[in-house]
């Protein structure tokens, strides 16, 4: 499984990319596989705020649901849009455009605390 090397990782399952003070949220690859075809995505209000470990969004499979947490402490800046029409998208490209929001850090010292890609392919349940 995909696990790129540039992202901080939850041990929930939720990736983050770092972009200056903003991070960009989806799930990882092991995670769209455990829910299998995505059918519905609940996302975030923009300009909602977050704690880190907050729920944020909800993801509705055909065998399913998940929440989605908050990786980081902030407040919602872009949302996904294209997922309203095309939940399949996080199937397809977990890392690329299947991205849930994007949040402005409250604190950047909490990236910190998520692990980094070597850690989280150690956390993931192995075959």
């Amino acid at each position: 499984m995909q696990v790129p090397e540039q992202f901080r990782y939850t041990e929930s399952h939720e990736w983050c990319q770092v972009n200056g003070n903003t991070v960009r949220v989806g799930i990882t690859e092991f995670a769209q596989s455990q829910l299998a075809d995505l059918t519905f995505v609940d996302l975030p209000e923009s300009g909602a705020s977050f704690e880190a470990g907050d729920e944020a969004a909800v993801l509705e499979s055909v065998k399913a649901a998940a929440d989605v947490y908050a990786p980081v402490a902030g407040k919602v800046t872009a949302l996904n849009e294209a997922l309203e029409d095309s939940p399949e998208l996080i199937n397809s490209d977990p890392f690329g455009e299947g991205w849930l929001f994007e949040l402005e850090m409250a604190d950047a010292s909490e990236l910190d605390k998520l692990l980094d890609a070597a850690a989280y392919t150690a956390h993931m349940p192995q075959d």
